[in-house]
């Protein structure tokens, strides 16, 4: 059995001289995910941040098949590599549709929920900055309460949509939420879906320096943050049945959390933000905890 630390250690599948900004979570991703998934893969990636950093065509800094695409046809085009894939039978190879959290959350969400339906054969993964962050940082569906964009400059009102949940009730075979902050966690849970056929969804957090208004060497660290404070939870559910992953498990209990602002000081998105839309991010988180927890109680 390979060990993540030779999947690790394994030939890089992302060139350097690539565009992404410094600190880069979604190139740091892309990377893992490539590296835990092999050689035999073909990506279909929507208009985002990689679909430009990845470089120009016909050129790109990605060393497996790329189909760039409209930014609401990342899972409909991969619904059709994968078609085309089986009609060749073709059986040993991955299909990765990998797109932000603007064109699955929002722009791509239907076309993700009619692959979803068919239970089409391929890992969804959507990384989200919790923003338009290619465009210019405006609001997305994934932007937490109280954020500043450039479309909320006095901070978002309301809440984002769960998207990860919203995968869940379409009864597929693997969901899951992970972090760039926690490699091991993300490869592990890529390796088992990629073990599995028909529709596998992943959301994967990746803290973006430029849009959040961090210092780039301090990625890693917030997106811990993001997880040790219980902003982010990591869970994960095979046929429906969610369990909180280890790195979310010990978190349960509130008491053992950070605080959240130990996460908020280091965004400049946050700088200045009412006490009450503050207060507003910790009740969306708490009532997050409580259904994710209820669901992880429940077993068919």
């Amino acid at each position: 059995m390979v060990t993540t630390k030779e999947i690790l250690s394994s030939p890089e599948p992302i060139l350097p001289g690539h565009a992404a900004c410094a600190g880069c979570s979604s190139s740091l991703g892309l990377r893992y995910a490539l590296k835990a998934l092999g050689e035999n893969v073909i990506m279909t990636i929507p208009a985002c941040c990689t679909s430009v950093w990845q470089g120009p065509y016909p050129k790109s800094a990605i060393t497996v098949p790329v189909l760039n695409i409209a930014f609401a046809a990342a899972a409909s085009s991969a619904s059709g590599v994968s078609a085309a894939l089986e009609a060749k039978g073709k059986t040993d190879t991955t299909v990765l549709a990998w797109a932000g959290d603007g064109g699955s959350v929002d722009i791509g969400l239907a076309t993700i929920s009619g692959a979803a339906e068919r239970n089409d054969n391929m890992i969804y993964v959507t990384y989200s900055n919790e923003s338009y962050s290619n465009t210019g940082v405006q609001k997305s569906g994934a932007t937490p309460p109280g954020a500043r964009t450039t479309t909320t400059p006095f901070g978002r009102i309301g809440s984002p949509k769960n998207i990860a949940l919203i995968m869940w009730t379409h009864h597929l075979p693997y969901v899951a939420t992970a972090c760039t902050s926690y490699p091991r966690d993300f490869i592990g849970k890529l390796r088992k879906a990629q073990q599995m056929k028909g529709f596998k969804f992943i959301y994967l957090l990746a803290p973006c320096a430029v849009g959040w208004r961090f210092p780039a060497e301090k990625t890693i660290e917030v997106g811990k943050l993001a997880v040790e404070t219980g902003a982010h939870i990591l869970w994960e559910a095979v046929d429906g049945d969610i369990e909180l992953s280890p790195l979310s498990k010990k978190y349960r209990d509130p008491a053992k959390r950070k605080p959240l602002e130990e996460y908020l000081k280091y965004q400049g998105r946050y700088k200045g933000i009412s006490k009450e839309l503050v207060e507003a991010y910790q009740k969306y988180i708490d009532y997050q905890w409580s259904i994710i927890t209820s669901l992880a109680d429940i077993k068919k």
